[in-house]
């Protein structure tokens, strides 16, 4: 999915403006893997088998993982190609950070 990408810059921080499509998106799957999270926890709490718990944490760090790679897919469509284009070269040392805290 492709938003605009459009950065606002204020003193405290940068800014993405995302359509309501993409935000929709986003919280929809976040909201899953917070119900995958509290299910670890129930689990914990009913003293579940470890290997369905390691299973289950598995899950939620692969759901967060293909979030992330999501996200940082539409940065480099919008974003980074924007800044690119308008001379900005020292965004690929922020893609190459970000990549390597996605590894």
């Amino acid at each position: 999915m492709r938003t605009s990408g459009k950065k606002v810059t204020t003193n405290e921080y940068k800014k993405t403006i995302r359509s309501d499509k993409e935000k929709k998106l986003y919280t929809r799957r976040l909201n899953i893997i917070e119900g995958q999270i509290r299910g670890i926890n129930q689990m914990i709490e009913s003293d579940r088998y470890c290997g369905d718990i390691l299973t289950q944490i598995s899950a939620a760090q692969n759901a967060l993982k293909s979030l992330g790679n999501s996200i940082l897919e539409n940065h480099l469509k919008t974003c980074v190609a924007r800044d690119i284009k308008n001379g900005d070269d020292e965004i690929l040392d922020e893609v190459i950070q970000l990549i390597k805290k996605l590894q």
